[in-house]
This record gives structure tokens, C-alpha cells and sequence, in this order.
């Protein structure tokens, strides 16, 4: 199956803690960086989700926000550290492209932003997902 979601990041679970109707995923990505997956307990069942479990990290570029320096007392659960390897422009929007250890992860961000964070190729970032914006594939 072919999916239009770009960053695809191969990983282990860790750890999943259930809920009454959520599970929270810990996952251990092969470039060696940790990422939390918040997911439905229905969703975790029917994948079969254990410790051990070979799993896709699903982000959609949307869905990966940016800063030039690790952030705080923040609520987002994954900040991965990466550097900035190049950007496509278009009028309104921008495609950034970030090595992070092991992958590649593309974010979609407003040109102002790639102005405003003063970013260029060589930029160390850091990609901000939320774990309700992690989606798990199994192989």
C-alpha cells in the first residue's frame, strides 16, 4: 500500500500503557531517538501492539512543527533533534526537509515561519510532534 504521508519512521515498541479507551505507545526508533504514539485501546488491540512489536511511526508534514532550540515545560511529548537539509517554497507554504538520526523527516510550515526561525539548509531544528498525531503501522 502507498501512502501520501511522508514521514514514515521504523521503530520498536517499548511499552504500551492502556487506558479505558486510549493507549499511550513508546516507541524506540531505529536512528535511537524515544516518540510516544497516544492511540485508541481498539486501535492498539486489533495491531497487536506488545513490547517487541516492529512498528511505522505515520506523522503527516502538517503535523510536525518547528523550533530552533529544545522547548520546555511543553505539553508535545516528541521534540527530535534534527538539522535542516533543504526547503522548497511555494507562495504561501514550505516544505522543510530535516535529518534526524536514522530518517528523514519533511514539515510543512508557513514561509513566514522558515523567515521568522531564519531558517536555511544547515539550520539545527527540532520537530515537534504531539502524540495524537502519531499514527502506528505494523509491517
Amino acid at each position: 500500500m502507498s501512502l501520501s504521508i511522508r514521514n514514515q519512521l521504523p521503530g520498536t515498541v517499548t511499552a504500551v500503557i492502556r487506558g479505558e479507551a486510549m493507549a499511550t505507545v513508546k516507541v524506540h526508533l531505529s536512528g535511537g531517538q524515544d516518540l510516544t504514539a497516544a492511540i485508541t485501546l481498539e486501535a492498539a488491540e486489533d495491531l497487536g501492539l506488545t513490547a517487541g512489536s516492529a512498528v511505522r511511526a505515520l506523522v503527516k508534514s502538517t503535523e510536525v512543527a518547528l523550533a530552533t532550540a529544545p522547548v520546555g515545560r511543553v505539553s508535545i511529548r516528541n521534540q527530535l533533534p534534527g538539522t535542516v537539509t533543504g526547503i522548497a517554497t511555494g507562495g504561501a507554504m514550505a516544505a522543510v526537509k530535516i535529518a534526524v538520526e536514522g530518517a528523514e523527516l519533511t514539515s510543512a510550515i508557513t514561509e513566514e515561519s522558515v523567515g521568522d526561525l531564519g531558517l536555511v539548509a544547515g539550520s539545527p531544528v527540532f520537530a515537534l510532534i504531539k502524540s495524537t498525531e502519531v499514527s502506528l503501522a505494523t509491517a
